[in-house]
């Protein structure tokens, strides 16, 4: 198998995962999460596909930061109020972080390797996205363990005046 065939598997295990999370999530917060970043590993998954077939990669202007930031701004009212997340919730969350870290090393030794130009050129644009998925699944954790702590962290009014 090689580096583009394992990472094909890779996102595909990230899809399944994430469906089967966002399915038994109970947080709404956590759900949306779960079902955005499923969307982003599919599009890897196409992007990936592409480049197999030797096609160039067409990818739109995504941000997964972005893309958040505009489903949980339709959340605001419901993220607000106090979240009990369960254990197998935060287990989910920290299972998701360690896939994205394991997903960034991997493209990044891939990255080393990688001689054509296109490989080369998606295999960047999956370790920013993915770095940035695993900063929104700590994000979201944080918040679900500890909303108001989260809180006062992320707007700092109270700590900074």
């Amino acid at each position: 198998m090689n580096a583009l065939e394992l990472a094909m598997k890779m996102e595909k295990d990230a899809i399944a995962f994430y469906t089967e999370a966002a399915q038994k999530t109970i947080s709404p917060v956590g759900k949306k999460m779960f079902q955005t970043i499923t969307l982003d590993e599919q599009r890897h998954l196409e992007m990936i596909a592409q480049i197999i077939k030797g096609l160039n990669i067409t990818h739109k202007d995504v941000s997964p930061m972005r893309n958040v930031k505009t489903v949980f701004a339709s959340m605001k009212d419901e993220m607000m109020k106090k979240v009990e997340a369960t254990s197998d919730e935060l287990e989910a969350f920290k299972i998701a972080m360690n896939m994205e870290k394991e997903g960034v090393e991997f493209y990044e030794k891939t990255l080393a390797g990688a001689k054509k130009e296109k490989e080369r050129a998606l295999l960047e644009l999956l370790i920013g996205e993915e770095k940035q998925h695993y900063d929104l699944f700590a994000n979201t954790y944080q918040f679900l363990e500890s909303t108001g702590n989260w809180f006062l962290w992320e707007e700092r009014g109270i700590v900074e005046g």
